[in-house]
C-alpha cells in the first residue's frame, strides 16, 4: 500500500493541501481560502475534510501517515502558530493539536521557510549535502539552516531568522518593530523600496507621476531587462547586500551550499551575479571556493507543500 503524508502550506490568503509519497511525488492537491475561516478550529476541521476527500479521490485506503504544516511563525517544539501578523487568528494557536484531535495522525508544524529547507534536503538539490542554508526571497526573507542533515531550531523553535539580522543600524522600519533588518533590503518588498528611493532621487517629476501602488518586483525586473539603469541598480544593490549577509552567515555554520528560492531569485542572473560577486568578495579566505550559491531544485509551485510533507518523512526516517 502506498504510504502518503499530507503537506499543508498555510498562507494569509490561501492554504495549499496535498498528498505526497516518499519519493516526493505530489499525488493530489487542493486549496482552501484561509480568509474564509475566522476560527482556527473550524479551519483545521475543514482541512481534515479536504484531506479525506483527497485520499478518496486518489483511491488510497487508510489514513495519512502524518500531517506536516508550514506556517508563518510556526513553532516546531510547541506545535503552535504564534502571533502571525498576516493571519486572522491572533495570539498562540495550538495548530497541531487541532489537527490531531480531528485526524488522529501525528502532526508537525514549523516556519514555512524551514520546512522548505527540509524539502530541499529530501526532494531537491541538497539530497547529497549535509550542511546548507536555504533562503526564500519573497515578500520577506525566510531561511532555514541545516547542519549535519538536521534543521536548526534553537532552544525555542525560532532559530534561523536570518531576515531579521540588522544590516543597516537605524535603517528601514521592519515589521518586527526594529530598523535595518536584512529583509527590508533583500526581498520583493525591499527591492521595491530601493527602486522607489532611486527614482525619487533621480527624477522627482517622473516619480510624482508614477502609480506607485502598481510597482512590484516583477515590474522592476522587466524595467531592468529593458535597460532602466535604476532598476538594474536596484537588483545590483540587493545582491550586494545579500552577498555580504551570506558571507557573514558562512562563518557560523560553514555550509557546502546556499540555495535561493522565491520571486526575487527567479530573476536569475540579475540577482545571482551581484550576490555571488559580493559573497566572494566578503568571504573570509578560509571559506573561499568552498561554498556555492545555487537556485533551489524544488518546483516553484510545490516547494512549500513538499517542504511541509518532509517534516513527517524526516520524523519517520529517524
Amino acid at each position: 500500500m502506498t504510504r502518503v503524508v499530507a503537506g499543508i502550506d498555510i498562507g494569509g490568503t490561501n492554504t495549499k493541501i496535498s498528498l505526497v509519497d516518499e519519493s516526493g511525488n505530489v499525488i493530489s492537491k487542493t486549496v482552501l481560502a484561509t480568509l474564509n475561516y475566522p476560527e482556527a478550529k473550524i479551519f483545521a476541521e475543514a482541512a481534515v475534510e479536504e484531506i479525506d476527500k483527497l485520499l478518496l479521490g486518489a483511491r488510497i485506503n487508510g489514513r495519512v501517515a502524518g500531517v506536516g504544516i508550514g506556517a508563518p511563525n510556526g513553532n516546531y517544539f510547541k506545535g503552535t502558530i504564534e502571533f502571525a501578523p498576516n493571519l486572522k487568528w491572533k495570539g498562540v494557536i495550538p495548530m497541531t493539536k487541532l489537527f490531531e484531535d480531528s485526524l488522529h495522525a501525528p502532526t508537525i508544524i514549523t516556519n514555512d521557510a524551514k520546512a522548505a529547507a527540509l524539502g530541499e534536503m529530501y526532494f531537491g538539490a541538497a539530497r547529497e549535502l549535509t550542511d546548507f542554508i536555504y533562503i526564500t526571497l519573497g515578500t520577506g526573507l525566510g531561511s532555514g539552516f541545516v547542519v549535519n542533515r538536521k534543521l536548526v531550531y534553537g532552544h525555542d523553535g525560532f532559530a534561523g531568522e536570518f531576515g531579521h539580522t540588522i544590516m543597516i543600524p537605524h535603517g528601514r522600519l521592519c515589521g518586527c518593530g526594529r530598523r535595518g533588518c536584512l529583509e527590508q533590503y533583500c526581498s520583493a518588498t525591499g527591492i521595491v523600496k530601493t527602486y522607489l528611493e532611486l527614482i525619487k532621487n533621480s527624477d522627482a517629476e517622473g516619480y510624482n507621476n508614477l502609480e506607485i501602488s502598481k510597482i512590484d518586483s516583477a515590474h522592476i525586473y522587466e524595467r531592468a531587462l529593458s535597460g532602466d539603469e535604476d532598476a538594474f541598480y536596484a537588483f545590483n544593490y540587493t545582491g550586494e547586500m545579500l552577498g555580504l549577509a551570506l558571507a557573514n552567515a558562512v562563518v557560523v555554520t560553514s555550509p557546502q551550499a546556499i540555495f535561493l528560492f522565491g520571486g526575487v531569485a527567479a530573476a536569475g542572473e540579475l540577482i545571482f551575479n551581484p550576490t555571488i560577486m559580493s559573497f566572494e568578495k566578503n568571504l573570509m579566505p578560509i571559506y573561499r571556493n568552498k561554498v556555492k550559491i545555487l537556485p533551489s531544485g524544488l518546483p516553484e509551485n510545490d516547494c512549500a507543500i513538499l517542504g511541509a510533507a518532509s517534516l513527517i518523512w524526516d520524523q519517520l526516517s529517524n
